[in-house]
C-alpha cells in the first residue's frame, strides 16, 4: 500500500508550504515528518516525497542517504546515537559504546530483539565539553560513566510518551521555521 500522511501531519504539511520559497525546499522538512510517521525512511515514503514536491526519486534518495538522521530501515523505539568525535573518544566514548553493546546484547548498528533500542555511532553531536556523551531519541546524556547508563537505559524503556519513533524529528521546529 503507498505511503499519504496522517491528516494531522498532512496539515503541518500544508502549514508549511506557503513558507518556503520553493517545494523542493520542503524535501528535509517533510522527509522528517513522513519519518515521524512511519519510522524510517523507505521506498513508498521516497516516492510520496517526490510526488508530492514534483521532484525526482534520485533526488529525495540523495537527501535520504546524504543525512545520517534519516533511517532506511526500521529501527528500535529508542535510538540511541554514541559520539565518536576526539574529545569524546579521549573522554571514554569506547568504554560507554562497549558497555551499551554488552548491556543490550548487540553491536552498533543493530536493534536488540524486542525492537526497543538501535545502537549507532555519530561523527559528531557537538557537545564536546560533556563527553563522554549519547543522544538517545531527542535528549542528551553528558558526562557519562557506565554506571550511569544503567539508570538512563531503565528510563528510556518506562518512557511510553516520546512521539518520536527512533530518532530525533524536529517537527515542532519545522512548523515555525525560522524560531528559536
Amino acid at each position: 500500500m503507498a505511503f499519504e500522511l496522517t491528516p494531522d501531519r498532512k496539515a503541518i504539511l500544508d502549514e508549511l508550504l506557503p513558507r518556503y520559497p520553493t517545494k523542493q525546499a520542503l524535501t528535509i522538512p517533510l522527509l522528517h515528518i513522513c519519518q515521524e510517521q512511519n519510522g524510517h525512511i523507505n521506498e513508498d515514503v521516497i516516492a510520496y516525497v517526490a510526488k508530492t514536491l514534483g521532484i525526482s526519486t534520485a533526488d529525495v534518495q540523495g537527501v535520504v542517504t546524504f543525512y545520517t538522521l534519516f533511517m532506511q530501515k526500521k529501527v528500535g523505539r529508542n535510538v540511541i546515537w554514541v559520539c565518536r568525535t576526539l574529545s569524546c573518544e579521549l573522554a571514554g566514548a569506547r568504554e560507554i559504546t562497549h558497555c551499551l553493546e554488552k548491556k543490550l546484547g548487540v553491536h552498533c548498528g543493530e536493534t536488540t530483539k524486542d525492537g526497543e533500542f538501535t545502537l549507532l555511532k555519530a561523527e559528531c553531536l557537538a557537545a564536546c565539553a560533556g563527553g563522554p556523551m549519547i543522544q538517545l531519541n531527542d535528549r542528551y546524556y553528558e558526562n557519562l560513566t557506565p554506571e550511569k547508563l544503567d539508570e538512563i537505559l531503565d528510563e528510556a524503556r518506562k518512557r511510553r510518551d516520546d512521539k518520536v519513533k527512533g530518532a530525533f524529528s524536529p517537527v515542532g521546529i519545522l512548523a515555525n521555521p525560522g524560531s528559536k
